[in-house]
Formats: C-alpha cells, sequence, structure tokens
C-alpha cells in the first residue's frame, strides 16, 4: 500500500512536469519548430523564462497570469493542459496500478500524446504524425500486457481493423458521395491506433462515446451562435475523449450494458 501512494505523489508531480513539456510540444510540433531550441520563452517580448517562473501551475499562481517582463497575459490553457495531464497520470496509478505497473505507465504516456493531439486539433485541425506514431509505439507495447483476459492481443488486432476500417469507408464514402472529406486522414489514422490500443469492444465504445457530444456541442454551436454548416469543426478532440473514458472506464460500462440488457 505504502508503495501505491508514493506512486500517486511521483504521478503528480511527475504529471505535472511533463504536462509543463506538453505545452512546448503543443505550441512548437505544428509551427514546425524545434522542440529543444531555443529556451522556453515569452511569445510576446521574447524574454527566456527562468526556472523560478517554470514552475507548474505554481509560478502561474505566483505571477498572476502574466509575464514578469512585459506583463502580457499568459493563456490558461498552459496551467489546463499541466493539471489534466497530472490528473490521468494520477488516475492510471488508481485505475491500473495494482494489476500491472508496466500497463500503467504506458496508458499514462498515452494520456499525454492524446492531450497533445486534443489541443493541436483543436487549434490547427491538424493531427501531426508524429503524435500518431507515439501513440502507435505505446499500443503496440501494449499488446505484451494482458490485464483482462477478454481483450488480448487477438482483440486489439481487431480493433485495429475494425475501427481503421470503419473510418476509413466513411472517409471516402463522403469523398465519393458528398464531394469533401467527412472524416480527415488523421482522425482515420487516430481511431485505428486507438482500436490498437483499446481493443475491438471499447474502440467502438470510444466512437459512441465521441459521436454523441459531438453531435450535443455541435447542437449547442448550433443553438447559441451562428452555425455555418460549410465550417469544418476538428472531431479528433471528440475522439480523444471517447479514447479516454473508454480507456479508463470501458471495462464497467460494457459490463454494465451487459447486466442491462441480461
Amino acid at each position: 500500500m505504502e508503495t501505491f501512494h508514493y506512486a500517486l505523489i511521483f504521478a503528480l508531480i511527475l504529471g505535472l512536469c511533463v504536462g509543463s513539456f506538453l505545452n512546448v510540444v503543443i505550441y512548437r510540433v505544428p509551427n514546425k519548430m524545434n522542440i529543444a531550441k531555443p529556451d522556453s520563452h515569452c511569445p510576446k517580448c521574447k524574454n527566456p523564462i527562468k526556472w523560478y517562473d517554470n514552475i507548474p501551475v505554481l509560478s502561474y499562481i505566483i505571477l498572476g497570469g502574466k509575464c514578469r517582463h512585459c506583463k502580457e497575459k499568459i493563456s490558461f490553457r498552459y496551467t489546463l493542459v499541466e493539471i489534466l495531464n497530472a490528473l490521468l497520470w494520477v488516475l492510471s496509478v488508481v485505475m491500473f496500478w495494482e494489476r500491472s505497473i508496466f500497463y500503467t505507465v504506458l496508458v499514462a504516456l498515452a494520456c499525454s500524446i492524446l492531450i497533445c493531439v486534443f489541443f493541436v486539433d483543436l487549434e490547427h485541425m491538424i493531427i501531426p504524425d508524429s503524435f500518431q506514431v507515439a501513440l502507435l509505439v505505446v499500443a503496440i507495447a501494449g499488446l505484451f500486457v494482458n490485464i483482462d483476459p477478454d481483450n488480448g492481443w487477438q482483440s486489439k488486432l481487431l480493433g485495429f481493423a475494425v475501427a481503421g476500417g470503419l473510418f476509413l469507408v466513411l472517409h471516402y464514402g463522403c469523398i465519393i458521395l458528398l464531394k469533401k472529406e467527412g472524416l480527415g486522414g488523421g482522425d482515420v489514422k487516430l481511431i485505428a491506433v486507438a482500436g490498437l490500443l483499446l481493443g475491438t469492444v471499447y474502440s467502438i465504445i470510444s466512437i459512441l462515446i465521441s459521436s454523441v457530444i459531438a453531435s450535443l456541442v455541435l447542437l449547442f454551436i448550433k443553438r447559441v451562435k451562428n452555425f455555418d454548416k460549410n465550417k469544418e469543426y476538428p472531431f479528433a478532440p471528440f475522439l480523444v475523449v471517447g479514447i479516454l473514458l473508454s480507456l479508463f472506464f470501458g471495462y464497467y460500462m460494457y459490463n454494465e450494458y451487459i447486466a442491462l440488457i441480461s
């Protein structure tokens, strides 16, 4: 039990630190910048950010959400990413630590990659291939861990084929029938890799969840804003939410559904 508590504390602290690094990735990768150089700096005044001004969450609070030098407002998104990553890492420990430490680490890494996908696609409407490859490596490593007898490597390979195949059909179907992309190629690759990570049943659950959430959000936008039916909206953020919910709670949702219909 003591090891579990230490793991929670470690996940929280390291999750915050990694979340700070994710902010660099989210900003620089879509802009084709080097993630290592130059050092972190204010995007407005270009002054380097000292280590004591780069402490996750704490520095944002101390500085009042502003740059120390030019007093330009710092987006809360940076702190949000740090908090989200830390919480998801802690949740990974809570859910999986006692079953497999290795799988816990894989889930935490998957969460960090999916956070990057969420914010980059939300802002730029692209999913960099580097994110897809990183998630694919995690998914492949997950094939060697079996924490659910009903969701082994066979199910995960089938999930890759089923989820990816379904979105591939939708992708080309929209192009042929509607003469436009209904789903981007990045979405197809993301759900295929998610299928490999989650397995057949849980990847389908993630698709259902993301579709419902997307429909509700777009309905809300239609009600409160001038809705442009020709405007493209990113779908990967909804997919990420569905994948994360299925990753952590898919087992329980599936079993509750089976119990309900039995």
